[in-house]
């Protein structure tokens, strides 16, 4: 359907613009270039795709927050009674033995 819509319209066009030579100062310029541009919008729309698929944007990330966790600040009196409960807390250095023997700070 669409081949024979385009073959019929550029075979008016030219008929359209071989018809008459242009002539300088007749306004032929003027009328070959509306038939053109004519001829360029029913050529456009016909080849035009009917759907467009547009592609959504992809998801944000997702956010990851840290869990919370309550410690009283670092070499404060409450700070020494919260780490006092580990075994091995060094109260000098700040750190206990953890599981495996490696060192941990107390937080």
């Amino acid at each position: 359907m669409y081949k024979s819509l385009i073959a019929a319209t550029a075979a008016a066009g030219l008929a359209a613009l071989s018809a008459a030579p242009a002539q300088a100062g007749h306004g032929s310029a003027v009328g070959a270039g509306l038939a053109g541009f004519g001829i360029g919008a029913i050529l456009g729309s016909a080849l035009t795709p009917r759907e467009v698929y547009v592609v959504p944007p992809p998801p944000p990330p997702p956010v990851y927050y840290a869990p919370v966790v309550y410690a009283p600040p670092a070499w404060s009196p409450a700070w020494y009674d919260y780490c006092g409960r580990y075994p091995g807390f060094d109260p000098r250095t700040g750190y206990y033995v953890g599981p495996g023997g490696r060192p941990y700070f107390c937080r």
